[in-house]
């Protein structure tokens, strides 16, 4: 009886090619690859810029080291650079800004999609949608013609002749101030919360809605009870775009925060961000040790922004986590 021999491999390499051809064929094999490469565009867009930063910030981080993010002097003249006092400003607005506007987004949300009749849900929704569209300069300006005016006449002197005790609130304003430029990120960054929480509460079964009905739950109860802990997580993730958009503005904080390079104790006294102080000098920098620091505050600003996601992300999951027991 004769024999044929197989190259060793052969049963296994002609099935699998002939797969891999099939689904060339049918749009896997590209779809995964195509796919792919979206993906790790994202990591290479990410790695090219801490690069290019990190490059960039040579000269600072040979002088100053560490004592960059720790110093709180910014003098051009004399040629010391620290980011302490943009960083904090850039924390305090953003965290200020978010403790006045996810209230008042998550409870236009809550009406939008648990309450309000549908044909004005959708109209309102349409008109917030509208307002995240706003270029941020509109903002700056409305922030200084119309919020700064009303801080002066009305708030600031209620919060000084109620609040006056605390140090946040004393001190002389101007009207520029660390706490304008967080009533004006506020209004920039509700229209994101609203949005995407809407549409994450509108997403919840309907199933979810009766079943806390039919138990004898009143609506109020049913959205605290029933729809919000089944949306939390989009919810977190509506915060999370807010706060982003919050860290990273320029135009309309720079506009309104009063640009002063120091660390201040009261919301009422002028600050400065991180963008805003790249967005006023990067242009009039003279010098390259000069032009590299303004290079490192954007570093400064990146290591900034994912360490207050990533302790929002932890506080996230330990939330979650107490709930699910």
């Amino acid at each position: 009886m004769s024999t044929v021999s197989l190259a060793p491999g052969s049963l296994h390499g002609a099935p699998a090619k002939q797969s891999y051809i099939r689904r060339l064929r049918a749009g896997d094999a590209v779809t995964h690859t195509v796919t792919l490469l979206c993906a790790s565009s994202i990591l290479l867009v990410t790695a090219l810029l801490v690069i290019y930063m990190w490059n960039g910030s040579a000269l600072p981080r040979q002088k100053f080291g560490f004592g960059f993010i720790t110093s709180s002097t910014w003098d051009a003249g004399k040629g010391q650079f620290g980011a302490l006092p943009f960083a904090f400003g850039t924390a305090v607005t953003a965290i200020v800004a978010l403790l006045i506007s996810v209230p008042l987004g998550l409870g236009a949300a809550i009406f939008l999609a648990e309450l309000a009749p549908r044909k004005l849900s959708n109209y309102m929704t349409f008109l917030i949608e509208l307002l995240a569209a706003v270029p941020s300069v509109i903002y700056g300006v409305l922030g200084i013609s119309l919020v700064v005016p009303v801080l002066q006449s009305s708030i600031v002197p209620f919060l000084k002749k109620t609040l006056g005790f605390l140090p946040i609130f004393s001190g002389p304003f101007y009207g520029v101030s660390i706490f304008s430029a967080c009533i004006v990120l506020s209004v920039m960054i509700v229209p994101f919360i609203v949005s995407v929480s809407r549409e994450v509460l509108m997403a919840v079964p309907t199933d979810q809605r009766e079943a806390a009905l039919a138990l004898g739950s009143t609506r109020w109860e049913t959205t605290w009870k029933a729809v919000l802990p089944y949306a939390r997580r989009g919810i977190y993730g509506s915060v999370f775009l807010a706060l982003a958009r919050a860290l990273g503005e320029t135009m309309a904080v720079t506009m309104v925060i009063g640009n002063s390079p120091k660390i201040a104790h009261s919301l009422l006294a002028p600050g400065y961000t991180i963008a805003s102080v790249i967005a006023n000098e990067f242009t009039e920098a003279t010098g390259d040790l000069y032009l590299q620091s303004l290079i490192e505050l954007g570093l400064v600003l990146f290591a900034l922004t994912m360490v207050i996601n990533a302790i929002a992300q932890l506080l996230v999951l330990s939330t979650g986590a107490r709930l699910e027991k």
